[in-house]
């Protein structure tokens, strides 16, 4: 499955922001990808992000990453550095951006 999120970066923190993503932990990349991601790319223009998400399940997704340790601090960290959020728990599964239109 394919879902599209959409955040927004303070605009006070964008290089940190772009610093952080250059050195994800590979602890964190490792335990997405075991939850089941293939892809996940994130474009940015000016202070908004949308990402682009591939995986199986996107609410398994969530429930295997919400309280791994690695995952709470990368959460906390980015939480710093957003204006808007994604709801990265369970309950935000259904939280994606709905589809327009598709080629």
């Amino acid at each position: 499955m394919r879902i599209a999120l959409h955040t927004r970066v303070r605009a006070d923190r964008i290089a940190e922001y772009e610093a952080a993503h250059r050195v994800v932990p590979a602890e964190l990349t490792a335990a997405i990808r075991a939850a089941g991601a293939s892809s996940w790319t994130i474009w940015r223009s000016g202070v908004d992000l949308f990402h682009l998400l591939e995986c199986e399940d996107y609410g398994r997704l969530l429930a295997e990453l919400e309280r791994l340790p690695v995952n709470v601090a990368w959460q906390a960290r980015m939480a710093g550095l957003l204006d808007v959020t994604h709801d990265y728990s369970p309950n935000g599964a259904g939280a994606g951006l709905p589809v327009v239109w598709e080629l």
